[in-house]
C-alpha cells in the first residue's frame, strides 16, 4: 500500500518545483511564493493568522516577511485594534507579484487536476483537510 503521507511529500516536492521554474524571473523562495500566495486577495492579515495560513510558526514567518519587505512587496503595521498583533499587507507592486504567484499555482493546479472527475478531486480535498487537521 502506498503510503499517502509519503505520496503528499512527493505530490509537494514536484508541484513546488513546477511553480518556481514558472516563476524562476521572481527569484523567490518556495516560503515566499506560499506567502504571496495566501496574501493574493488583498486582504490584510496578522502575523499569527498568516503563519497558520501558511503552516509555519511566526518566528520560523519573519525571515521571510523580512525578505518580502525588503523586495518592497510587503509591509508590516501596527494591528489597530491590537497593538501586540502585526499587520502584513501587499504593496502594489507585491500585489501584482502575488496575481502572477496566484496564476501559476492554478495554471500548475490546472495542468495536473485535468483528467480527474471532480468527485475525485473532492475526495482528495477531503484527505488533505483531515490530514491537517
Amino acid at each position: 500500500m502506498v503510503s499517502i503521507i509519503l505520496a503528499l511529500q512527493r505530490a509537494t516536492h514536484v508541484t513546488l518545483t513546477q511553480i518556481g521554474r514558472e516563476l524562476a524571473d521572481l527569484h523567490l523562495s518556495p516560503s515566499e511564493i506560499n506567502v504571496l500566495a495566501n496574501l493574493a486577495d488583498g486582504e490584510d492579515r496578522t502575523v499569527t493568522v498568516l503563519s497558520q495560513a501558511v503552516g509555519s510558526r511566526p518566528t520560523t514567518l519573519t525571515g521571510v516577511l523580512d525578505r518580502l519587505e525588503g523586495r518592497a512587496l510587503i509591509t508590516r503595521t501596527a494591528h489597530p485594534g491590537d497593538r501586540r498583533a502585526v499587520l502584513v499587507s501587499l504593496t502594489p507592486a507585491g500585489q501584482e507579484t502575488a496575481d502572477r504567484v496566484r496564476a501559476a499555482v492554478s495554471e500548475v493546479e490546472r495542468r495536473a487536476l485535468a483528467g480527474l472527475p471532480p468527485e475525485s478531486v473532492t475526495a482528495a480535498l477531503d484527505v488533505l483537510k483531515a490530514l491537517a487537521q
